[in-house]
């Protein structure tokens, strides 16, 4: 009986063992699939950064040849406006020339009537 039972005692040793050992090659095997999902994880993240700053960048330059076309379009806009009122000015003066010069005409026309 008692070797009996020693029998049965090496063998679940044993076996004890061999599933200890598979157990730390499936740990092993586990640690070395996380350490590969991080690295790759990291990766991605470095590259997802990269695309970002390099959107970034061409969202300030765009936004920055924006603000350029902005500026040279009010600068445009307010000569627009200057010279409008400077036509204005000019039409005015014409029409007042004009009256006068009827004036004059509506005059010379009643003396030569006469």
């Amino acid at each position: 009986q008692l070797h009996l039972t020693t029998s049965e005692k090496n063998e679940l040793a044993r076996c004890l063992e061999m599933v200890q050992n598979q157990l730390q090659k499936k740990e092993s095997e586990i640690q070395r699939e996380i350490s590969e999902y991080k690295d790759k994880l990291l990766q991605a993240e470095r590259e997802h950064q990269d695309a970002l700053m390099e959107a970034n960048r061409k969202n300030e330059v765009e936004i920055e040849a924006c603000h350029e076309k902005i500026s040279s379009l009010e600068h445009f806009i307010s000569s627009q406006k200057l010279e409008i009122e400077h036509l204005k000015s000019n039409k005015e003066q014409l029409n007042n020339s004009l009256k006068e010069a009827n004036q004059s005409l509506g005059e010379l026309l009643k003396t030569k009537v006469r």
